[in-house]
Formats: structure tokens, sequence, C-alpha cells
């Protein structure tokens, strides 16, 4: 039987990468939640209904001012944020960086475990590990230290805890943060159910992050507890519990040296993503870009909900475009607009919403999943991008489809940003089943607020990439001319990932 004595190197490894990872996850995370800082057990948000909400900021479905997602948006502290103060495109980044070599490190440290027999040092084999762990709360409540399992390092309920942490809670945590996913949950609709929606599993997420909280709390607690000095050398140098003396000294230095590089690290990525957010973005978007794109090209939406799914209310994120041209096309009831299809086409275009009707509709029922955290159902109406694509055929050098609004950033959301909004896709997306050209929602005109009179729905990524208030269209061969060049207005402004499948 594997004991403390026998503490293996690879074990004093991974022990110390989960702690840096986890602690850039825990950060990365708070950034990614403070943009929608509320938890919900409905799929549909219903404002005024979270079962937990970690801002004062209250929102009304029948507030009488108009109000946007935006507005629920909360600006943490990079003390615990990372990088903290509005910055949810790099926070993402940093936390998908991240979660790819935790998973790793687990997948290494699952295999090492039964590789090398130290599974049964957290894995119970009998039933009277639940009785012996009651009996250890027991003995803790009176400030007693219970004594170990027969040939264990540590007794009954920190067998359980090492137990659930390691394969449960992580596993939760992995399989939960995919539940989230908006490429996920169009190609597999059933598997969020597993968890009761797409807010549960977020619910659920969240409620894992405190649970690794109050572990590590409580893990660094005991160690305390039970002997520091002596445990710390274990943990640190891997040495047996008989070690010299000398050993502490040794494992002081370098057990502090690795927390103070811990920190050091996490007040590095701070600080310079937010002095240098561009080249943050794209030093980590050569990892992250690549699991999100195979993500958007693997996986093709087949949602379908029912009528009775639809959400009694839908958020809106962003307000209409304040231009003079729109608003004499709305005053006109659009009977004046012209979609603009242009760029690598054999036969550019300019057609009216009629004209557009004419290529085909087609209706789907979806959830929407806004990049902030919220989600709702609704049914949308319109014109599929790939009757679009056939009717104006696309030359070969074609490779993406931009799409530009009537909406002026510079008014509609200022904070220092400018310029008219627009979204771009690579070309298999535009021809996916479900990407169209929405005109309809819910069996109706489509709103001024949802982007009146035509928005871009790609049911495999998330909401930002939707384009309300398309003005025109245009096929190109490089999206690096196009705005500061990164493939979106959120991409060029707040440093977002081009690809949006997560």
């Amino acid at each position: 039987m594997t004991r403390l004595m026998d503490f293996p190197l690879w074990i004093v490894i991974t022990h110390f990468l989960n702690l840096f990872l986890l602690l850039f996850l825990a950060r990365s995370g708070l950034e990614v939640l403070s943009a929608f800082p509320k938890f919900y057990l409905s799929d549909d948000c219903p404002p005024g209904k979270e079962w937990l909400r970690l801002t004062r900021k209250v929102v009304s479905a029948d507030a009488a001012h108009p109000w946007s997602s935006l507005d629920e948006e909360e600006a943490w502290s990079p003390v615990i944020a990372l990088p903290g103060r509005k910055n949810l495109g790099l926070g993402r980044h940093w936390h998908f960086l991240t979660v790819q070599f935790w998973i790793v490190t687990g997948a290494v440290y699952i295999a090492l475990l039964f590789a090398t027999g130290y599974w049964q040092t957290l894995v119970p084999t009998s039933w009277e590990i639940f009785p012996d762990a009651l009996r250890a709360v027991g003995t803790y409540l009176m400030l007693h230290i219970p004594a170990p399992q027969p040939g264990l390092p540590f007794n009954a309920i920190q067998q359980l805890s090492y137990f659930f942490v390691v394969f449960i809670l992580a596993p939760l945590q992995i399989l939960t943060g995919a539940a989230m996913s908006p490429a996920v949950l169009a190609r597999f609709p059933r598997y969020v159910w597993l968890f009761g929606g797409r807010q549960r599993a977020r619910s659920l997420h969240f409620l894992g992050l405190c649970a690794f909280a109050a572990f590590t709390v409580v893990h660094t607690v005991m160690v305390i507890v039970n002997g520091l000095p002596r445990l710390w050398t274990v943990i640190v140098l891997g040495h047996p519990e008989t070690a010299p003396y000398s050993d502490r000294g040794e494992a002081l230095i370098i057990g502090f040296a690795g927390l103070a590089g811990v920190v050091a690290a996490s007040v590095a990525a701070t600080v310079l993503s937010r002095r240098y957010p561009r080249a943050a973005q794209r030093m980590l978007g050569h990892i992250v870009n690549p699991m999100e794109r195979a993500l958007s090209r693997a996986f093709t939406s087949r949602q379908r909900y029912a009528w009775a799914d639809i959400s009694p209310y839908h958020r809106v994120n962003g307000y209409p475009p304040p231009d003079k041209r729109y608003a004499e096309l709305v005053a006109g009831d659009f009977t004046d607009y012209r979609l603009q299809v242009r760029g690598l086409v054999e036969y550019p275009v300019s057609l009216s919403l009629a004209e557009l009707r004419g290529l085909g509709t087609q209706s789907q029922i979806v959830k929407h999943n806004c990049i902030q955290g919220w989600s709702a159902i609704a049914q949308w109406a319109g014109v599929p991008v790939a009757a679009l694509m056939e009717h104006v055929r696309p030359l070969a050098g074609a490779r993406h489809v931009a799409f530009y609004a009537f909406d002026d950033k510079a008014v509609t959301e200022g904070e220092g940003r400018s310029g008219y909004f627009y979204g771009t896709i690579p070309i298999h997306l535009a021809a996916s089943p479900q990407t169209i050209l929405a005109m309809e929602m819910n069996g109706k005109p489509l709103p001024i607020e949802h982007g009146a009179p035509i928005r871009l729905r790609v049911e495999t990524q998330l909401g930002f990439k939707m384009v309300k208030w398309v003005r025109a269209i245009e096929f190109v061969d490089d999206i690096s001319t196009i705005g500061q060049g990164q493939g979106g207005w959120r991409e060029d402004q707040q440093f977002y990932a081009n690809a949006a499948g997560i």
C-alpha cells in the first residue's frame, strides 16, 4: 500500500501545477462572471428572478426606460479578476487557455494515479468509509485530530474529500463548462438537460468554483493543523516524513519561492493584459482560437425547440442605431431598404426585403447564447444565407463573409470606442443549415431592438457574432483589411476571439 512516506515526485509537480492553473482559472472565471453576475434556474433568465445576484443592479422586464444587457455588466477589480475592469474578451482568452493545460494536467495525474497504484489512497474500497468519515468529523469538532485510516496517510473524511475533488468535482467542472458552449448545445441540444438546462449548468459551474475555493482553504488549514513544517516538506520535496530536519529549510525556501512565482505570474498576466491588450489577444489567441474554430467547423446546429419553449422575455444587447438614414427607413416601414451584397461574388445585388424573401425562407426555434452568460429561446424566420450565396455565387477566393450594421458604436456604446459595428464569419458557417438572415421573431416582424429589418443568426456561435441592423454584406478573401483587422467590431475594440463556439 502506498503511504505518504512514499510521496512520488509526479504528485509534487501536478500538485503545484494544479495550484497555479486553478488560480488563473478562478480569476479569469470571475472576469467572465462579471459580465453577467446573476444566476438563474431557467434558461429564459427572467429579469428579477435570479436565485443569486452578485451585483446591486436590478432590472425589470417592464421597466419604464429601455435597457440593454450591457447595463448589467460589472467592472470588478483586477485584484480578483483577470484582467479586471470589463475585459470580458481577454478574460475568456485566459480562461480557455488555462483550462486546456488544466485538463492535460488532470489527465496525466489520473493516468499516473492508476499506473502507480496510488489510486488506492484516494478511492474508497469499503462502505465503512462513510461512518468512519462521520466519526472523523466529530473528532475534529472536539478539536482533536482523527487517526488515519489503516494503511493510509490520512483519515476517512480526508480520503472522501480527495476522492470527491479528483473524480467528481473536477469532471463536473469540465462537463458543465461544455454545457455552456453554443456549438455543443446547437449540435447536441439534449446534452444540457443532463444538468437541467444551460443556466443550471452555469450555476453548477459557479458552485464548483466555490467548492474548489472552500477545499483549498480547508486543505491548507488541515496542513497547518496536522504539522506544517513536516507536511510542508513532504508536499514540496516529496521527502519521507522521517527526512532530516535540515530538509525543512530547503522545503521552506523552495515552497515559498514557488508560491511567490505563482503570485508573480498572476500579477504579470494582469498588468501585461491591461497594458498591452492587443498583444495579449494575439498571443493567447494562437492557442485558444484553434479550439474554438474546431468546434465551430465540426458542429452543425440541430436545434428544434417547440413553441412552448419560447422565452416570455428575450434580453437585448445594445441600443438601436441613431443613424439618420436608419431613422428614415424605420419611418418608412423599411419600404426603401436595400441590402447591398458585394465583394467576391459573380452577381453583386441590391435587394429589397421582398426580393430577399423571394429567395426562400425558413423558420427555426433556437436558443440564443450571449457571451455575457444569459440565454433565451425564440423563433426566428428569414432567408438562409446559403440561399443568398446560391443567388450571388461567391468566387473561389471568397473565404469570409462580412456583415455591416447601421450601428455607430461611438454613439450607442461609447466608453472610448468608436466605429460602425460589423462582424465576419467563415464562409462554411455562412452555408450552415441554420444560418439565416432573420426578418421575423416569434411570428412577427423583427422588432427594432432585435435588429430590424435584418439580423444574422448563426446558431453555433455566441450572440455577438449575430450582427443586428444589417445594411450590407461583403464576401472577402481576408478579414485583416476590415476595421482593425481582427474580424469584428468587438474583436477589434474589446479583444474578443473571432471564433465564438465556446
